[in-house]
């Protein structure tokens, strides 16, 4: 049985402490971080890492076993000289398609890389051909799909007993490349990576951060998405934060609290002179499983198989452009915008502070 070879470039919050975060959380199982996933699965072995900030690095070889010797500042030369497999991309989205490109060229097979995909279009398509053409494969670090939770949800509404599915909702959509890329990927699952036509986005903030075509804050976003299949997608900012509702042709099925409960509705004709009404269904009751470990067996399966991702670059690609579709229409004044965009150069760069890792638990 093969080990894979796995190291982590950007050794900081999802790259390696994350956990620390959330231990505890009756939302997200552990392992949660990228290096931490790489320790709990059997076929992976975490070997090297990559960081520009040497104190940060350090601590993430201790706390995850990487000698000093395989701790690098320039991720080139730990490409080249630690014959990995599998490498994970836990940067912001402004280095990472440059960083993704390196790896497909250094001969990397399989990538995780953190979301957002990419700081602008033209990147992500530029991510999609290095990837592709050295025969690699990619997964985003969106991890709803890759969790148990929403599985059910998505063989409930693929199962066709609540009817068609008609709309998609989410009920808060928060910043674009932090929060909606985990959003949008999930509607696009739940959807089977349909193709969208058309988006129609606002930014409540978005007169003030642009310079040109450059984007200096991640910014809230809501909108609509059109589907090709017809399927309409409702992107909201509302209170109610990560939850989402999949409205069929007979019934709804709803996530509350990013799956912490759930409620299923079904059309039973019992209403006034037998109109339909919708009574509550019992739940799916699905055990919380690490999503990030599923997404890293899901490489693993991958590699051993050759068969594609349950993500891959291409749908990387299709959430990335769903993010600058609403940029751009809210350029427009709020104008319907068709997909693929044709203006692609359209770019995140911000002037932050990379924030500290949390090295202990609460």
């Amino acid at each position: 049985m093969k080990i894979y070879r796995a190291a982590v470039i950007g050794c900081s919050r999802m790259g390696g402490f994350i956990d620390n975060e959330v231990v505890g959380s009756a939302r997200i199982a552990l392992p949660y971080s990228h290096a931490a996933g790489y320790t709990a699965c059997e076929r992976t072995k975490l070997v090297a890492c990559s960081d520009l900030r040497t104190d940060v690095m350090a601590e993430f070889g201790r706390r995850h076993g990487v000698p000093r010797a395989s701790q690098y500042t320039d991720y080139r030369q730990m490409l080249a000289r630690e014959n990995l497999d599998i490498v994970s991309v836990a940067t912001q989205p402004e280095p990472r398609a440059e960083i993704v490109i390196e790896c497909a060229k250094h001969g990397v097979k399989a990538i995780y890389a953190e979301k957002a995909m990419a700081a602008s279009m033209t990147e992500a398509d530029a991510m999609v051909e290095a990837v592709e053409g050295s025969g690699a494969i990619l997964n985003l670090g969106t991890n709803r799909r890759w969790d148990a939770r929403y599985d059910r949800m998505k063989e409930i509404i693929d199962s066709g007993s609540l009817g068609d599915l008609q709309h998609l909702i989410i009920y808060n959509n928060g910043t674009l490349f932090n929060s909606a890329s985990h959003s949008l990927d999930l509607i696009l699952r739940l959807n089977n990576d349909q193709p969208a036509a058309w988006v129609q986005g606002h930014l409540p903030d978005g007169d003030r951060i642009f310079d040109g075509d450059i984007l200096t804050a991640d910014p809230l976003g809501e909108g609509i998405i059109q589907f090709v299949n017809g399927v309409k997608a409702y992107v909201l900012l509302t209170a109610r934060a990560s939850e989402f509702e999949a409205i069929c042709a007979q019934g709804t099925i709803t996530a509350f609290n990013d799956g912490h409960a759930w409620q299923v509705r079904k059309a039973f004709p019992t209403g006034l002179r037998g109109r339909g009404e919708l009574q509550i269904e019992p739940s799916p009751q699905t055990p919380l499983v690490s999503s990030t470990l599923r997404l890293i067996e899901d490489l693993v399966h991958s590699l051993d198989t050759g068969q594609p991702p349950r993500g891959g670059v291409r749908v990387a690609r299709a959430g990335n452009e769903l993010i600058f579709g609403f940029i751009e229409s809210h350029l427009l004044g709020g104008a319907r915008v068709s997909l693929p965009l044709k203006k692609r150069a359209t770019r995140l760069a911000r002037n932050h502070t990379p924030r500290q890792p949390k090295y202990t638990a609460a």
